[in-house]
């Protein structure tokens, strides 16, 4: 549908609604529950140079109207990936991007370097909430010099459309959008989740083997939405909101507050077909209200 129609600089959308990684697998494990070509993009599950075999169990816990998970990004690596998994979903009617992470920038590079050639990928993802091996573990995305740094880095070797997805666990996430915008990023989509924790009181142990994990579900949602537009009116580049959508109207809340599409996560696993859903709430917001494009939605907030 025409009106639904979006892009992320040069990435053209059919709709505004994507996955989060991490939440839609490769996408093929949706396949039984709707059309998955129905969406604007599909991310892929995080994915690294080298093999990872995620944290012990147990790495997922449900949280009053939110979950905490510490899988650890699990994933055979980027080889793999483009033996085995690519094949099978480049043909796919929509945009595939892959999520990549790392443990320092020379990981996320060679990633970045290996899916460009990808024809079929069109963008990438960047996780920089990952800890940085080399600087005692701190997060990239949690200073203005460690985002930059990657973000740089990566920007030199890969072509394609770079969205850079932020972590909310800073002081200030515009000083770090518009870090990433500086240095090349096409887009950055926000949030990630946010750092928590949950105890058995009965055991007096935590609940996850990591003690702490990302929350997310609807919880975050006002996190999300307030950094989404205190984010929108600090950079031009284009925004990806993410955070606690479960329906399309929490969707268009995104878009008003400044997001040019977003991403869906823990509703996944409530309702396999939510995304489906959220496409077709949108369109019906649309002509309900007379609004000939999506893209007049966003940053539509009235103040």
């Amino acid at each position: 549908m025409e009106q639904l129609k979006t892009n992320i600089g040069n990435l053209q959308l059919k709709n505004p609604v994507m996955t989060a990684s991490g939440t839609f697998g490769y996408g093929t494990e949706y396949a039984d529950f709707f059309d998955i070509a129905k969406l604007g993009g599909i991310l892929v599950k995080g994915t690294t140079l080298h093999r990872r075999e995620g944290n012990p169990y147990p790495r997922m816990a449900e949280t009053p109207s939110g979950m905490l998970n510490a899988v650890g990004l699990q994933n055979k690596g980027v080889d793999y990936f483009v033996e085995n998994i690519y094949p099978t979903i480049k043909d796919i009617d929509t945009n595939i991007i892959v999520n990549v992470s790392g443990s320092c920038i020379d990981d996320y590079v060679q990633t970045a370097e290996i899916i460009n050639h990808l024809d079929k990928i069109p963008a990438i993802e960047l996780n920089i909430s990952c800890p940085n091996v080399k600087q005692g573990g701190m997060a990239f995305g949690v200073t203005t010099q460690g985002a930059s740094e990657v973000v740089k880095a990566v920007r030199r070797v890969y072509d394609k459309t770079l969205i850079v997805k932020l972590s909310p666990n800073v002081t200030d996430i515009t000083e770090i959008a518009k870090a990433v915008e500086a240095q090349g990023a096409d887009s950055v989509s926000l949030i990630n989740t946010l750092l928590g924790m949950a105890i058995d009181s009965e055991r007096r142990k935590p609940v996850l083997s990591t003690i702490t994990g990302g929350l997310s579900g609807p919880a975050v949602k006002p996190i999300a939405l307030r950094m989404v537009w205190q984010t929108y009116k600090a950079v031009k580049i284009p925004i990806v909101g993410i955070g606690g959508i479960m329906t399309a109207a929490d969707a268009i809340e995104f878009l008003l507050a400044g997001a040019t599409a977003i991403e869906v996560g823990t509703a996944n696993f409530i309702d396999p077909a939510v995304c489906s859903k959220i496409v077709d709430g949108i369109a019906d917001y649309l002509n309900r209200h007379n609004i000939p494009s999506v893209k007049d939605l966003i940053g539509a907030l009235e103040v």
